[in-house]
């Protein structure tokens, strides 16, 4: 029997960002165990810690991952585009994205841990920057339509997250039909 192939540096490091992110989505960056995530990445703890340095330093390298997707995510679906129709494609991959719940988590989870920690807070703040300046770029809109969309994408993340779209609250259903219209 053929033992099983050693994963390299690179391919631990992936594995440990995906249990990091599992876990930090499910119980924020104070409640997440850095036990259970090595245990779900199959490494011991100290090698997790060799890894990453710290606790905090796997919170930040989880949400870059988080935030580095998402842009990735807009990229692709931006490719070739410009102006608005690269916008409109933008959002609707998006909205593909919250599908994901465990993203939508991890992205919620980094702005509550921005609240209390600066390191987190720049990291945080760098992600969505990044994210900001490639639609401006790529939709040729000002700040003041890039704002709104991004207002607007916040809001749907609160929608998701609330559920809200599977609720029979009157104010609830108007708002989300409303966020989910098509923009005329």
């Amino acid at each position: 029997m053929t033992p099983p192939a050693r994963k390299t540096a690179d391919e631990r490091r992936t594995a440990v960002l995906a249990a990091a992110r599992s876990q930090f989505a499910d119980h924020g960056y104070h409640g997440a165990s850095t036990e259970a995530i090595a245990r779900d990445a199959g490494i011991s703890q100290p090698y997790l810690f060799r890894l990453f340095g710290t606790k905090k330093d796997l919170f930040i390298a989880a949400a870059h991952d988080c935030m580095g997707q998402t842009l990735e995510a807009f990229q692709t679906a931006a490719d070739g585009l410009r102006g608005p129709e690269a916008l409109e494609a933008i959002g609707r991959r998006y909205s593909e994205l919250l599908g994901d719940r465990q993203m939508l988590k991890m992205q919620m989870q980094t702005y509550a841990a921005a609240c209390n920690d600066a390191e987190i807070q720049a990291a945080a703040r760098e992600g969505y920057g990044a994210l900001f300046e490639y639609v401006e770029r790529v939709s040729d809109a000002g700040s003041d339509t890039v704002t709104t969309f991004f207002a607007h994408g916040m809001l749907i993340n609160v929608i998701t997250a609330l559920e809200l779209q599977n609720t029979d609250a009157p104010w609830a259903e108007r708002m989300t039909q409303s966020c989910f219209a098509a923009p005329k």
